[in-house]
């Protein structure tokens, strides 16, 4: 059996069945490629556990990190998995090789002062304009991926009840809180946009009137971290942090920022316990007879 068409078709459930990001799919069909070119053949039900650890082994003495190998194992066990419930494997080779333990990396995010001068840098004297800053509200008070807010359409947001409808990993559907700041930023941005547009039910769309992509969305928060002189390291996602960092911060337990988020583990959301100056201290001024 050729390895082409099952890889295709496992492309093709990613990207539909589970609304995988292109950035994913195309991550995955290179570590398949990857694995395949280190195999020496395409013979999927003469795959055994001691070839994915052989693989595993590889990656390790060629120093990829260990957040790289554990994203090619994940690849190599959703690709299996996919094929055991085609029926063209009756056992997983990868579900018993472990993932490499990851240290667990503090995530990047802005202060509040950092947050609002983000988001007033774009200019509110065009259509574009309008739209960066809408998007970049949104983000923020929703918390949402990149990928959800490019995938939002005008039927999902709810102005009356103040939510949207966010469709995230796997199709999963949740509903966010959207703040009237938000709102009011996205009604600028509504009035103003053309009409004539390629795709009239979607909310943020290009300036070629089609609807936003990822890619556009990072290199214009890109540019707008340059223009506000925030670190380098700021990216889209750092929004989304901050979004989690703040709630925090400010009172809110765990398990909502989960819901919130649309973590489907509360270990994921655990990240964000880390604790920023503001939290000590409010922690210290609520505990400390003499604070």
């Amino acid at each position: 059996m050729s390895e082409r068409a099952p890889v295709q078709r496992f492309l093709r459930y990613l990207g539909a069945e589970r609304n995988a990001s292109d950035y994913t799919c195309r991550d995955y069909a290179l570590d398949l490629a990857q694995f395949f070119a280190f195999l020496g053949h395409h013979r999927l039900s003469a795959i055994t556990p001691l070839d994915i650890r052989r693989f595993v082994a590889e990656l390790s003495t060629r120093q990829h990190a260990r957040r790289t190998i554990a994203r090619k194992l994940s690849c190599l066990r959703s690709f299996f998995r996919f094929l055991c419930r085609e029926g063209r494997l009756s056992h997983n080779p990868a579900q018993a090789i472990p993932t490499p333990r990851l240290n667990r990396r503090l995530p990047s995010f802005l202060d509040e002062q950092q947050v609002t001068r983000l988001l007033e840098t774009p200019p509110a004297t065009t259509w574009q304009g309008r739209r960066d800053r809408a998007l970049l509200e949104t983000l923020y008070s929703t918390g949402m991926r990149v990928g959800e807010l490019t995938g939002l359409n005008l039927d999902d947001l709810d102005e009356i009840s103040g939510t949207v409808m966010v469709r995230g990993k796997g199709k999963k559907e949740r509903l966010c809180p959207i703040g009237e700041t938000a709102l009011k930023t996205i009604r600028a941005y509504l009035a103003k946009r053309p009409n004539k547009l390629r795709v009239p039910y979607a909310i943020f769309v290009s300036q070629k009137l089609t609807r936003l992509t990822v890619r556009h969305v990072d290199r214009l928060i890109a540019r707008y971290v340059r223009i506000a002189g925030l670190p380098a390291s700021i990216s889209p996602h750092s929004l989304r942090h901050s979004f989690a960092t703040h709630l925090l911060d400010r009172g809110a337990d765990l398990r909502s920022v989960q819901e919130l988020l649309g973590h489907a583990s509360l270990s994921t959301t655990q990240i964000y316990t880390h604790i920023t100056p503001q939290r000590l201290k409010k922690v210290y001024d609520q505990a400390h007879p003499r604070a």
